[in-house]
């Protein structure tokens, strides 16, 4: 029996996580097949109940579901429930069980790419959604100093940060044109943005999340979006002398701790790697 697992999404066409995961399970003789499955808000609950079936490994889950996803699941990880979003669900004879494997994807990213650990760290994170609050939760437990948090609502920055306070981590919010978020910028360690802009095809395809004269040239520049590989946030940031790291890593990586779940065995990370990379033409 080919067992079968998948990503939810709206829109997915895009994804290449079908090419990184097939090219695992083929690197390890597993009869299994990874398909994007284009999931509107109001097919969703449908589509989760369908991986209860005894062929079903599971499934990835991005935006816009991974926090209306969680009311269809029998069971949540404390990880998950913190952050307030799933992008991982296995099937356990029928029993759908959701996680969160971002954080621990952006983590594991920092530390191999650019070998940054957050402990002292002062911080910006721009966007509040699904991977804003993985990425959140991973830098106050990693003991960020200090986190300032952008978001075009500014209500949802707000609301994150006052969740973010039980963990000790100083946490504000702000307003994308507050002169205070471009202050924080400026005397940030790390700038991360878990928005779609400067995403190619995207709205804002072109544009960057932040002025390129408040980038300093010692600070490390993540952005979560992986294609193009070097959006103009991280190209402003390369003229400004700062480290970059682009969102591929951060997919591999929450990709693989996924597969290992889905297949209780190491998930061969060099070959999702290369299948990724192939994907995007690099």
């Amino acid at each position: 029996m080919t067992l079968l697992s998948g990503i939810f999404g709206y829109p997915i066409r895009h994804s290449i996580s079908p090419a990184m995961h097939n090219a695992a399970f083929a690197s390890l003789d597993i009869d299994a097949v990874y398909s994007a499955w284009e999931t509107t808000p109001d097919d969703l609950a449908a589509g989760v109940a369908s991986l209860r079936s005894e062929d079903y490994l599971g499934a990835n889950v991005t935006v816009p579901h991974k926090q209306a996803v969680m009311v269809h699941l029998d069971e949540i990880d404390d990880l998950a429930t913190r952050i307030g979003a799933v992008n991982t669900i296995v099937n356990r004879d029928g029993r759908l069980m959701g996680s969160n494997t971002d954080a621990l994807g952006f983590i594991n990213s920092l530390r191999s790419e650019a070998g940054v650990t957050v402990a002292g760290l002062e911080v910006v994170l721009i966007g509040a959604g699904g991977a804003a609050r993985a990425a959140a939760y991973a830098l106050a437990e990693g003991r960020a100093s200090a986190l300032a948090i952008a978001n075009r609502t500014v209500e949802r920055a707000e609301s994150l940060a006052s969740e973010l306070a039980e963990t000790g981590i100083l946490a504000n919010a702000f307003g994308l044109h507050d002169p205070d978020f471009l202050s924080a910028c400026e005397r940030a360690d790390l700038i991360v943005n878990s928005t779609s802009v400067g995403m190619l095809h995207g709205p804002a395809e072109g544009d960057s999340p932040v002025p390129a004269e408040v980038i300093s040239p010692g600070c490390v520049v993540y952005d979560m979006v992986y294609n193009p590989p070097k959006t103009p946030f991280l190209l402003d940031a390369e003229r400004a002398g700062a480290q970059v790291i682009g969102g591929l890593p951060m997919l591999v990586y929450q990709g693989a701790a996924a597969w290992s779940r889905w297949t209780g065995r190491e998930a061969p990370v060099d070959v999702m790697f290369e299948a990724a990379k192939e994907a995007l033409g690099l």
